[in-house]
C-alpha cells in the first residue's frame, strides 16, 4: 500500500467526486475517525450537506484550488483524466489513492468481510450489517446504498469487524484484501469495462485470490458462474462455505408472502431455525442464507444473526415502497441488469396480487442496453405495462442506432410504450393506474425522481382519500 492506515489519519484528504454512494461512504468513516477531509462534486446535493455537516469543507463544481492544502487524493474510475483537481494533485505529487485503495486502507485494521458479485450486493452487505449489530458486534460498514434502518451508507463502528460492498464494475475490487468474501452470483455485466463474460470471471478469480490466508470464502453455488470460480480455486488456504440448494447453508419449506419470505435454514442437513424476513423474493432468502454463512464465521451467535435478519427493513432503491396514493402503491427499485430486472418483477407479480404491475424502465448505459437489448424486452414482459424512457447516459457517449426504443419493438405493443418524455409517462399513469395497482420505478439513473411526482400528481387527482 502507498500508506498505512495510521499515516493516513495524519493526513488531510480530498475527495473528487465526494457525493458518490461509494466515496461519501468513505469520506464519512474518515471524518468520524478524525480525519480532515474536503471534497467536490459536480452537482450538489443532500450528501453534500451532510458531509458539511460532519465537518467537511465541500465544493459544488471542480477547479484546482480546491485542493488546498491536502496531501492526499483519492479519485473514483468515474472521473475524467482531464479533471482539473487530479492534473493539479498529480502536478503536486500527492499521495492519489483509488476508492477501492482508500476502503482497503479503512479495512486494513479490521476482521475485514467484502462482498462481491453481479446483483444482490448491497442487499446482502445490509442484510450482513444489520445481523452483526443485533449481534451487538457494531461492525463498521460502507455500503453503495443506504440501510433503511441506519440512515446512512457508512459506519465507523466499534467492533472488530468491517463489512464493504465490494463493487466489481471496473475491476478495482482486487485491491481489499478481505479477512472474509461473500460471492452472490456472477453474470456479465459492466460491459464498458468487461468485454465479456470471460473477463468478469477472471476478475473474481483475482478477487478470491486477494483473501487473506486463513481467511473464507461463502459462495452461492445456485450461481453457474460461482460453480465456475470454486471449480477454477487452487487455494487450500482458505476456506470454502457454501449455499444454496445444494449448498452448506440451505433452506426448506420456503413460503413466499407479498412483503415477507419464510423458510427452514439448515445446515449440512441440520436445522438452524425458522427464518421470516420482512422482505419479498427468495432471492432475498438467499441473501439471508449469505449472511447467516458469513456471521457464523466471525463469532456471531445464529439466534442474533436470525432476530436482526427478521428486522430487517431493507436497503434504498431496493424494492423501496415510497409511498401510496389512491390505493396505487409506488415502489422504486435499482435494478438495471436483466436478471436484476426479472427478479424485481417477480417478486412484483406476488407483491400486487390481483393488481396490474406497471414498470418505468430507464436503460442504464448505452453499452449494457446494447448488449442485453433482447434480454430486457424478455424479463420487462413479465410487468402488465412498461413505459421505456430513454438510456440514462451515465456519462458514456451515446452509440448510433442504441436506444430504449429497440427493447420497446421486440416487445407486445400492447404491453411496452416507448415515452422519452418523463412529463408525458407520469401523465398516462395517471389515466392508466387503478386502486390495486403497483407502478415501479426501475433503473439506476434518475427515474427514481419520478415516484414522488407520481405519489403528489395521485394525491392531487384524488383529493378526499
Amino acid at each position: 500500500m502507498k500508506l498505512s492506515l495510521p499515516e493516513l489519519r495524519t493526513k488531510t484528504v480530498h475527495f473528487i467526486g465526494i457525493g458518490g454512494a461509494g466515496m461519501s461512504g468513505i469520506a464519512r468513516i474518515m471524518l468520524s475517525q478524525g480525519i480532515t477531509v474536503s471534497g467536490s462534486d459536480a452537482k450538489d446535493s443532500p450528501v453534500l450537506a451532510g458531509l458539511a455537516s460532519l465537518g467537511a469543507k465541500t465544493f459544488v463544481g471542480h477547479a484546482a484550488m480546491n485542493l488546498g492544502s491536502s496531501e492526499v487524493l483519492v479519485v473514483s474510475s468515474a472521473i475524467d483524466i482531464g479533471n482539473p483537481e487530479l492534473i493539479a494533485a498529480q502536478a503536486k505529487k500527492l499521495i492519489i489513492l483509488g476508492r477501492a485503495e482508500a476502503l482497503a486502507l479503512l479495512m486494513s485494521e479490521s476482521t475485514s468481510i467484502a462482498i462481491a458479485g453481479t446483483h444482490g450486493k448491497t442487499t446482502t452487505t445490509s442484510m450482513l450489517t444489520v445481523a452483526l449489530q443485533s449481534a451487538g458486534m457494531d461492525p463498521s460498514f460502507a455500503i453503495g446504498g443506504m440501510i433503511n434502518s441506519a440512515g446512512t451508507n457508512a459506519h465507523s463502528g466499534t467492533g472488530k469487524v468491517f463489512v464493504a460492498e465490494a463493487d466489481e464494475s471496473d475491476g478495482s475490487f482486487v485491491a481489499y484484501q478481505p479477512v472474509g468474501a461473500i460471492v452472490t452470483n456472477i453474470e456479465w455485466d459492466h460491459v464498458d469495462h468487461f468485454p465479456d463474460y470471460d473477463s468478469v470471471l477472471q476478475a473474481f478469480q483475482e478477487f478470491v485470490n486477494s483473501i487473506q490466508p486463513a481467511g473464507f470464502l461463502v459462495a452461492c453455488t445456485d450461481s453457474p458462474g460461482v460453480q465456475q470460480l470454486l471449480a477454477s480455486i487452487a487455494r487450500t488456504d482458505i476456506r470454502i462455505i457454501t449455499y444454496g440448494a445444494q449448498g452448506e447453508y440451505s433452506f426448506a419449506q420456503l413460503s413466499l408472502g407479498a412483503q415477507e419470505s419464510k423458510a427452514r435454514i439448515t445446515r449440512n442437513g441440520r436445522v438452524l431455525g425458522e427464518l421470516a424476513i420482512p422482505v419479498p423474493g427468495e432471492h432475498n432468502v438467499m441473501n439471508a442464507l449469505a449472511t447467516i454463512a458469513a456471521g457464523v464465521e466471525v463469532g456471531a451467535p445464529v439466534a442474533s444473526l436470525f432476530e436482526g435478519l427478521s428486522n430487517f427493513s431493507g436497503a434504498r432503491r431496493r424494492f423501496e415502497l415510497k409511498g401510496m396514493a389512491h390505493g396505487i402503491r409506488v415502489i422504486d427499485d435499482y435494478g438495471h441488469h436483466p436478471t436484476e430486472v426479472m427478479v424485481t418483477l417477480t417478486a412484483a407479480r406476488r407483491y400486487a396480487g390481483t393488481g396490474k404491475v406497471i414498470a418505468i424502465f430507464q436503460p442504464h448505459r448505452y453499452s449494457r442496453t446494447q448488449a442485453f437489448t433482447q434480454e430486457f424486452a424478455q424479463t420487462l414482459s413479465l410487468a402488465d405495462k412498461v413505459f421505456l424512457l430513454e438510456v440514462y447516459p451515465a456519462g458514456e457517449a451515446s452509440i448510433p442506432g442504441v436506444s430504449a426504443l429497440n427493447i420497446a419493438q421486440l416487445m407486445d405493443s400492447h404491453v411496452a410504450v416507448f415515452q422519452p418524455s418523463m412529463i408525458e409517462v407520469v401523465e398516462q399513469i395517471l389515466e392508466l393506474a387503478k386502486p390495486g395497482d403497483v407502478i415501479f420505478t426501475l433503473g439506476a439513473g434518475d427515474v427514481n425522481s419520478l415516484a414522488p411526482v407520481i405519489l403528489t400528481s395521485l394525491a392531487e387527482k384524488y383529493p378526499q382519500e
